[in-house]
């Protein structure tokens, strides 16, 4: 997946990494810091949400960019795919089962993100600070996100690099 490519034959939507540089040759994250839906290769269908990303990664070192990348929308038919279309129960305890270093075997996992204030009141319910049902009333009123984890080698086939943009800071 190194190459510049044109706009694929397959069915396709955009999606978007935000970066401190260019990243067309893709790889699967496999270590470090828990993630939302297990290690792997986040993406998401919101541009400004990728561009935010990569403004707060290139405060430690880089420059903010943008990368785009055609998803082929065949691997909805044929890999194994867990959707959370909105935040529910199932989601939270996704989320925290994956925080905790719990594996799991999706290809890919799509659904809401827990950004760092949604990700602050996962950790005071996991501590016990605050209920199951204060959670749910502290986040009800959040802006929508998106995120998409590509966590197989066999999903990284199912992405090709498209072009990568500066963001202004």
């Amino acid at each position: 997946m190194t190459n510049h490519i044109n706009i694929p034959d397959e069915p396709y939507r955009l999606l978007f990494h935000g970066s401190n540089q260019k990243v067309n040759d893709v790889k699967l994250l496999e270590s470090g810091f828990t993630k939302d839906f297990g290690y792997g290769f986040y993406l998401t269908e919101i541009a400004t949400q990728a561009e935010k990303w990569a403004r707060t990664k290139a405060r430690r070192k880089g420059s903010p960019m943008l990368n785009v990348y055609y998803f082929y929308e065949k691997a909805y038919h044929e890999l194994k795919i867990l959707r959370f279309p909105e935040m529910t129960e199932e989601w939270l305890d996704f989320i925290v089962a994956c925080r905790n270093g719990k594996k799991h075997d999706y290809d890919i996992v799509e659904g809401p993100m827990a950004n760092d204030e949604i990700y602050n009141y996962i950790t005071e319910y996991l501590n016990g600070t605050i209920s199951r049902a204060d959670f749910w009333t502290l986040i009800k009123f959040r802006y929508p996100t998106h995120q998409l984890v590509l966590c197989t080698k066999k999903a990284m086939e199912y992405i090709r690099f498209k072009e990568s943009r500066a963001v202004n800071g």
